[in-house]
């Protein structure tokens, strides 16, 4: 019965109950992956790519790729984008793509309500050689790949004016069970439902500074808890410093420049603040952004770039 327990931890990290999507340190920049509702929040598309290193050090520690892309339409009010990625964690790999759609409505001359949902397909694999078992010949486990494929849906809302945000989203709605085999009755490995909510507000100092308090705050049952409180500096709408506490993980700090406003890097590093940290060097992670097709729309609140 060990051996199989340990088997199905091989297979697939849903089986613990802990947070199975990826952190981003960044998530103020990178905050569209987590919220469809952001899609088009700014009058000009964005394309990002965030890469994440995780735990460095330790052998097959999560490596997470996401490029994202998201902007408003002509028609008035209405957003769109889309995300590709892929999540590798030891012998195991996800990938997927998602499309999501948000509808702005104004609240007030400066303050909007956004609505959004998104939907994709994602891929589950596990690399069998990659997995060392007790006994060699096994047939529990062939050393060819195993997959599974799912849809997968989001949704979320988004409050926001020229100097707050609040916002919440769910996750792995659909709570779809993974099934590699089709000997398999049954399985443990369930995508349960992610709960994130996110909030911030920007502090003008002066004519060129920007302080900007943030938190994004994460469930999933049965796991504890867990939420990111961080403090950014910008100046002159370019350039910017910060740190971050997340609860039971890590301290982070980050920086990052946007160039003739339309090329911008982010990099963040983080101090493991758990037992792992005996073990890792940290975790770094790196933001690409480009802004193009600017239009006369006015989504978003058109100060300190780097925030969406």
């Amino acid at each position: 019965m060990r051996k199989y327990f340990f088997i199905l931890l091989a297979f697939f990290p849903l089986v613990i109950f802990s947070q199975q999507l990826p952190h981003y340190s960044q998530y103020m920049i990178n905050d569209y992956v987590m919220n469809p509702a952001i899609g088009g929040k700014n009058n000009y598309f964005e394309g990002l790519s965030a890469n994440r290193y995780q735990w460095g050090g330790i052998t097959d520690a999560p490596r997470t790729y996401v490029l994202s892309v998201n902007g408003p339409l002509k028609f008035e009010h209405m957003g769109i984008g889309g995300q590709l990625f892929t999540d590798n964690v030891g012998p195991t790999r996800r990938t997927g793509f998602y499309l999501s759609y948000a509808y702005h409505a104004p609240i007030t001359e400066k303050i909007k309500l956004a609505f959004g949902l998104s939907a994709g397909i994602l891929q589950f694999m596990v690399d069998g050689q990659k997995i060392t078992l007790h006994d060699a010949g096994d047939l529990i486990l062939t050393n060819a790949l195993q997959s599974c494929l799912t849809p997968d849906f989001t949704a979320g809302f988004y409050l926001y004016s020229d100097r707050f945000w609040i916002g919440a989203s769910c996750l792995q709605i659909q709570q779809n069970k993974l099934k590699f085999f089709d000997y398999m009755s049954g399985t443990a490995s369930v995508m349960n439902r992610h709960y994130y909510g996110m909030l911030g507000y920007k502090l003008p100092l002066g004519d060129d500074f920007v302080l900007e308090p943030s938190a994004l705050l994460k469930f999933v049952n049965p796991a504890p808890f867990q939420f990111d409180i961080s403090l950014r500096a910008i100046y002159k709408q370019k350039v910017w410093l910060g740190g971050s506490f997340r609860n039971r993980d890590a301290i982070a700090i980050y920086t990052g420049y946007v160039f003739r406003e339309n090329l911008m890097l982010g990099y963040s590093y983080d101090f493991t603040t758990t037992d792992l940290g005996n073990y890792s060097t940290g975790t770094h992670e790196l933001v690409i952004g480009i802004r193009f097709n600017r239009s006369g729309l006015k989504r978003g609140d058109g100060t300190a770039p780097p925030t969406n």
